[in-house]
């Protein structure tokens, strides 16, 4: 019989949830708040734990980062249980790692059908590491390459979709995932002192990005946009920590792309500060006409907006430039696209 760890402050609600867990042939214990709560996770290691989010003592955020900490709870499966029906709450509650959000009121079979998936994935995935731990003790680098880390983003990571200008994480929020584009262009940015935005880089298919540290918990430092509709392949900072743990030249690797990413953040900044207006403006739209994987003929299909944040000059500048590119006869203007007509004479500018 699976336990299920009920974590309530409405004691109607909790007693009545019981009642029908109980009757679902689940044995359920519960707790008044978050507090109780993570007090009874540790000791009683629960099968899956059902959790309100505005509660006494520590909410059901602080529960489940609590849970996050700790190797023997880290795994739980989670689902939040909340009246709050806002979309960011609930992207909230998913980027800190719940594994699903249910609002209130719910019926009978909402709850059950959640639960019972969540326990179902759960299984799935403790096979999954029991596998990967058999296979870590023949082989300690398995995974040797950042491709073999792409295909295992592939083959274990969650899916996430997103709309075009949809933020997938933000400057400052609790940085739970890594992510593998597979589809789309992702611009990462911040705002200087005078509010204006700086695009720190550009992510296309197949590019890792979302990384802060792999030890500590340090809150995302950029905000991350999608350009285009956009999918990606999320894996949990935790599970990517235990990966290179036991694969050490995958290690050696992704050190080698975060010094990569170091010197190319630089050589933008050398840019900005010292580059001309043509050259940066030059520089930009080459550098959005690869990331967008655009063909000769093809428009770019961007911003002006965007353009003005990545070469880090003013919009009306940008828009002035792109003029002077068109009198010269090396892009065309096809309403809020642009083709560029003569690569060679564009790079020259570069």
């Amino acid at each position: 019989m699976k336990t299920i760890l009920l974590i309530e402050d409405d004691i109607v609600l909790r007693e009545n949830t019981k009642e029908l867990l109980e009757l679902s042939d689940y044995n359920v214990t519960t707790a008044a708040n978050g507090k109780l709560g993570l007090q009874a996770a540790i000791v009683t290691l629960p099968d899956i734990i059902v959790c309100d989010i505005m509660m006494p003592e520590l909410d059901g955020y602080g529960v489940l980062e609590g849970l996050s900490k700790q190797d023997s709870t880290m795994h739980i499966p989670f689902i939040f249980l909340s009246a709050k029906t806002e979309r960011h709450d609930v992207r909230k509650g998913m980027d800190l790692g719940a594994d699903d959000y249910i609002t209130k009121p719910f019926s009978e079979d909402e709850i059950i059908s959640a639960i019972e998936s969540r326990l179902a994935k759960a299984a799935i995935l403790k096979d999954r590491r029991t596998q990967q731990a058999s296979k870590n003790d023949d082989s300690q680098d398995e995974l040797r390459s950042l491709n073999d880390l792409k295909n295992f983003f592939d083959d274990n990571g969650e899916i996430f979709d997103f709309s075009k200008d949809e933020h997938i994480y933000i400057e400052g929020k609790n940085s739970n995932y890594i992510y593998l584009i597979t589809k789309g262009i992702v611009k990462c940015h911040k705002l200087d002192e005078n509010g204006k935005e700086l695009t720190t880089a550009l992510h296309k298919e197949d590019d890792l990005f979302g990384y802060t540290s792999f030890t500590q918990n340090i809150p995302y430092q950029e905000t991350a946009t999608t350009i285009s509709d956009a999918t990606l392949v999320g894996l949990s900072k935790n599970e990517l920590k235990n990966i290179l743990n036991t694969n050490h030249k995958l290690t050696l690797e992704l050190i080698q792309l975060l010094t990569d990413d170091i010197t190319g953040v630089k050589n933008q900044l050398l840019e900005m500060a010292y580059s001309s207006v043509y050259k940066k403006t030059a520089t930009t739209i080459l550098k959005f006409a690869d990331k967008l994987n655009c063909k000769p003929d093809e428009a770019i299909k961007i911003s002006r907006s965007d353009l003005a944040s990545v070469a880090g000059i003013a919009t009306e500048t940008l828009i002035r430039t792109l003029s002077s590119f068109k009198k010269q006869g090396l892009i065309v203007i096809e309403g809020r696209n642009i083709r560029i007509v003569d690569v060679e004479k564009l790079k020259e500018v570069c």
